[in-house]
């Protein structure tokens, strides 16, 4: 692999779900030392992501630190609602393939979408996906505004709304 990625000039390396290496585990370490052996092998930027990777066993210990003295965090927050939302929000509308949905309906819901996924886009992602495989479900083959409060929200942004319950809010 670092002769591929370097012959190819890989720039960028990403590594999605890190949090799910654990290092008490013999196939959790050896995944730790071989993402080590690439960062200092392959000439490219290195981004793990992963949930609460500062408060994990992957940066405890002699490995972890190892881990640690590598990289920096950078802590990722909720997305704003402005224009890259909205054409977030347009590109995902521009994947459906209901046979009954017009497009830019989402895109009028941008406002709505980012207050009910507070600006998660994971969120997003599993309300328009939720939405779209009842609207094929039910034969109506379009995603309304209903049609998302219909779709429960994610338990992770619920834990996040204060007073929140695990029913959707219709205030939303």
């Amino acid at each position: 692999m670092v002769g591929v990625c370097t012959q190819a000039r890989t720039g960028l390396v990403l590594v999605d779900e890190i949090h799910n290496i654990s290092l008490h585990t013999r196939t959790g370490a050896e995944a730790s030392d071989t993402l080590k052996y690439f960062s200092e092998r392959i000439p490219a930027t290195f981004a793990y992501t992963g949930i609460d990777i500062e408060d994990s066993s992957l940066l405890t210990g002699t490995r972890g630190d190892q881990i640690a003295a590598r990289f920096t965090s950078v802590a990722t927050h909720a997305s704003p609602c402005n224009a890259e939302w909205k054409a977030l929000v347009a590109q995902m509308e521009a994947n459906l393939l209901l046979y009954q949905h017009k497009p830019g309906t989402l895109t009028r819901l941008d406002r709505f979408l980012h207050t009910r996924t507070g600006g998660m886009i994971g969120t997003l992602s599993h309300q328009i996906r939720g939405a779209a495989i009842d609207a094929i479900l039910t034969g109506t083959e379009k995603i309304t505004k209903a049609g998302l409060l219909a779709v429960d929200l994610d338990i992770a942004s619920r834990r996040k709304r204060p007073g929140s319950s695990s029913a959707p809010r219709e205030d939303q």
